[in-house]
């Protein structure tokens, strides 16, 4: 009589926890409609490795409306069987977004979800990230990832009181994006190199560079690297308490 009444429970909440850990595995994806723009420091407030402008035509894709938190990639560190990140310093907290990870981490994690979901998950282009981070097609051209204040829409070193903060909770973009500056850096899949004054189509960056780009500033950067034409590069075997990253798709008719 015991078994009778303890096994359909057992199975209910066997399919709870399988339905949590299916949805953990579908991010929330924004559709980003393609079209032309001018990749580089268009606001001429910027360093000279984002120059000279340059017109990229880009294909229609998808690009998570958050970074990877801590909850996501605690699920991709338990079904890998891997350890966390060293812990930092304010505690791993599930909304956060998940800093600490290497740019060769980050690309597994989207071959992990590609594969537990039969989506195509990637890195984010270069070019996919600002495009992105200007607002796409409904872009009004702003400093900042939908603002020309950059306390509007990001975490960083003048209100972040040292600390990542957790996803969604400044202003978003006009696509709908969060946190795309401040908060934390991002790896984009391309390598670092010098921009070519040439019209560009989907452009996948150097293939020689041992540099790979990151964007978006973070907690502990002040507003002038939080910039939507900012770049910097870093080795894709380093990682920092300020770095994350989030995840794109290409679209497919």
């Amino acid at each position: 009589m015991f078994r009778s009444l303890i096994s359909p429970a057992i199975f209910i909440f066997t399919l709870l926890v399988s339905a949590s850990s299916f949805a953990q595995s579908n991010p929330q994806m924004v559709f980003v409609k393609g079209g032309d723009f001018e990749m580089g420091d268009n606001h001429a407030a910027g360093d000279p490795d984002e120059r000279p402008l340059h017109k990229v035509r880009l294909s229609d894709y998808y690009i998570a409306k958050t970074e990877v938190t801590v909850k996501e990639w605690r699920l991709y560190c338990k079904e890998k069987g891997i350890d966390m990140p060293p812990e930092p310093k304010w505690g791993w907290r599930d909304d956060h977004p998940i800093v600490s990870v290497t740019w060769e981490e980050a690309n597994d994690y989207c071959k992990w979800i590609s594969g537990k979901t039969g989506k195509p998950y990637r890195l984010p282009t270069e070019a996919e990230w600002e495009y992105a981070a200007r607002g796409g097609v409904k872009g009004k051209n702003y400093l900042y990832s939908g603002s020309d204040k950059a306390g509007d829409v990001a975490w960083i070193m003048e209100n972040s009181q040292s600390s990542v903060h957790p996803v969604a909770q400044k202003k978003p973009n006009e696509l709908g994006l969060f946190d795309m500056s401040g908060n934390a850096w991002e790896w984009c899949s391309d390598h670092l190199d010098n921009y070519i004054d040439e019209d560009q189509v989907n452009p996948a960056g150097s293939t020689t560079s041992v540099f790979v780009v990151r964007r978006g500033g973070s907690w502990d950067d002040h507003a002038y690297r939080a910039r939507s034409t900012y770049r910097i590069g870093n080795s894709p075997r380093r990682s920092y308490h300020t770095l994350g990253f989030r995840i794109a798709m290409s679209f497919k008719n």
